[in-house]
């Protein structure tokens, strides 16, 4: 009987990685496709810890997973999904849990790094106005940067805030040399939580920030542009209908009350017209009885100054002349 071949370290160590994602995948329904460059090995073991009771994280290489599963995918097809997102450096984060509490976790650990000449830059940075503790011989530096300075103290200072690299923007050497210089570290680096899997569905992570009455607003927004799209064309569906049973509605309504064709649906409109052109009637009814009666009190306040005036003509001292 021939001697068994040893398996090597790596060998050993790809099948135990095997068991390991075969074991994950049976065992959580949920995956959290996360993107780690430039996360260190003692970043990834904090994220590793917190993560303990809640998810298991796992790293490892892409050829591996995309083996183990298709293997999976033939049991079970929804697994396809993940295929199209094996790519770069990433790993797998599986759960049961609630998804955003697991991704905060995640997120949570960050440490601060320097900026790297050729990177991207994953957000702004500023560099604050004051003085940077340079002595004046590095003026031509920040000449050549374009950055207003002054010599404060024997030292540099700088004028204003300086806009020094935009999000996406390409980190150049100059940029690193001068935040070394001022000894910034204006970047935090993590692992970032890209994709989410769940139920055989693959979306971006920033859907777990939407809260119930967002999906309901962005639901129904579709709805409203369905039912829309329907009348326009004149083709029912489900959404148009009782927009167009409605529409139907208001025509007979209009028309029973234009003409003397009675519906039960009309009788309570034809009733509220009734009383609304009986109001103003009676209003004005009751302002000419109102008008009428002023009137005859003051009548008798304007003859007795016209009795006063005659007897005062018709006798006198002059009028026996």
């Amino acid at each position: 009987m021939a001697d068994e071949v040893p398996k090597s370290k790596r060998r050993i160590r790809k099948e135990s990685l095997k068991n390991k994602l075969d074991r994950l995948l049976n065992e959580y329904k949920s995956i959290l496709i996360c993107k780690v460059d430039n996360v260190g090995s003692n970043q990834m073991q904090k994220v590793r810890i917190a993560l303990r009771g809640k998810a298991e994280m796992l790293m490892g290489k892409n050829t591996l997973w995309r083996k183990v599963i298709r293997e999976h995918a033939a049991n079970n097809p929804q697994l396809d999904a993940l295929l199209p997102h094996v790519w770069g450096n990433i790993g797998f984060v599986f759960t049961n849990s609630d998804l955003k509490d697991v991704r905060e976790i995640v997120l949570k650990n960050k440490v601060p790094a320097a900026a790297k000449s050729g990177s991207f830059a994953p957000i702004d940075v500023f560099i604050p106005p004051g003085p940077t503790g340079l002595d004046p011989g590095q003026t031509a530096f920040f000449q050549a940067l374009n950055i207003a300075t002054k010599i404060a103290r024997g030292s540099i200072e700088i004028i204003n805030q300086v806009h020094l690299i935009k999000k996406g923007d390409k980190v150049t050497s100059s940029h690193v040399a001068l935040l070394t210089k001022l000894d910034i570290k204006p970047f935090f680096y993590g692992v970032l939580v890209d994709k989410v899997y769940e139920g055989g569905s693959v979306y971006n992570s920033s859907v777990l920030d939407l809260a119930p009455a967002d999906l309901y607003a962005k639901f129904f927004a579709g709805v409203r542009k369905l039912a829309a799209l329907s009348i326009a064309i004149g083709y029912p569906t489900m959404a148009s209908l009782p927009h167009i049973l409605g529409g139907g509605f208001r025509r007979l309504l209009a028309i029973s009350l234009a003409t003397n064709y009675e519906i039960k649906e009309a009788k309570l409109f034809k009733e509220a017209a009734a009383s609304a052109a009986a109001a103003p009637a009676a209003a004005a009814g009751k302002t000419e009885s109102k008008d009428a009666g002023k009137k005859v009190e003051a009548a008798p306040k304007v003859e007795e100054p016209e009795e006063e005036e005659d007897i005062g003509l018709g006798g006198g001292l002059f009028g026996d002349d």
